[in-house]
């Protein structure tokens, strides 16, 4: 079959997802320090984003070399998992982020860890639970009427994808507002206490909330227009425009490890270890916490 360039830029795209989350993840292995509830958290995001990087390289190669039904269902399982599983992490970094503010003296506690094991255990066990149904029978390939707009799942299974992803979506708007809140609550604490609010510290409340506003953003712009497509899509409508609102969606796994990994500075230090074999004393480092954002 002649190639399609919408499955080019895919792959190209999985490509360079697969490369940036590959280093971040023996990034984390590699550095015994980083083993924190934080960066186990921003490795479980840059495993999911790993995987739906190679995913969708695989669907690429199958779709041109290996033409298979079962194929095509256990890569397109594959991806559902996958990128169910990135989105998942990302709220469970957000109600990470919550947590660190929320409850800043007890965060530092064997609570916290089960907490945040939890979290992950379940978003990773439902994602692979989404990833099966089609697998297991919740498909279109024996009733074309059925199809939805990303064959083959079903109208009703991208129904229930779109749907998660509006609940997971609407759960970190409320918990990234109710963190700008603290934020600026913590501020004027301050401002109480030395009697005035300094240019700083204006600056830095500032800075947080436009951070937040640019995580979320970033998030919303990428995935919204696919789950929304998703929805009121049909099948009968070309497949550019599934292919031109599924594009964005796969950017938000390439911007995850700039967001979440490359600006943090104790992965920079990792990383400076990790290519050059030694570190300059000379570098300073500040340690971060998750409500650094």
């Amino acid at each position: 079959a002649a190639l399609n360039p919408w499955d080019v830029m895919l792959c190209v795209s999985g490509t360079a997802i697969a490369c940036e989350n590959a280093l971040v993840v023996a990034i984390i292995c590699y550095s015994p320090a980083l083993r924190t509830p934080m960066f186990v958290l921003v490795g479980s995001l840059a495993t999911a984003d790993l995987l739906a990087g190679l995913g969708l390289i695989l669907n690429f190669v199958f779709q041109y070399v290996i033409r298979s039904e079962t194929v095509s269902l256990l890569t397109v399982g594959f991806l559902v998992a996958s990128f169910a599983a990135s989105v998942s992490s990302l709220l469970a970094i957000t109600v990470d982020r919550y947590l660190s503010l929320y409850n800043a003296l007890t965060y530092y506690s064997e609570r916290t860890v089960l907490c945040i094991h939890t979290m992950l255990a379940g978003s990773w066990g439902v994602s692979l639970c989404l990833g099966l149904l089609p697998v297991l029978g919740w498909n279109c390939l024996h009733d074309r009427a059925a199809c939805s707009v990303v064959r083959p799942l079903t109208k009703s299974n991208v129904t229930l994808l779109s749907a998660s992803f509006f609940l997971i979506f609407l759960i970190m708007l409320h918990l990234y507002i109710e963190i700008c809140k603290i934020v600026c609550r913590h501020a004027h604490q301050i401002a109480l206490q030395q009697h005035f609010l300094t240019a700083s510290h204006y600056v830095a409340t500032k800075k947080g909330v436009s951070t937040l506003a640019i995580i979320l953003g970033t998030f919303g712009a990428s995935w919204l227009p696919f789950a929304i497509y998703c929805v009121v899509g049909d099948p009968d409508y070309p497949s550019v425009y599934t292919y031109a609102t599924l594009l964005p969606a796969t950017y938000n796994s390439m911007i995850n490890p700039i967001i979440y990994a490359y600006r943090n500075q104790e992965i920079q230090r990792s990383m400076w270890v990790l290519f050059c074999g030694c570190f300059q004393a000379k570098v300073s480092f500040r340690s971060r916490s998750p409500s650094d954002v």
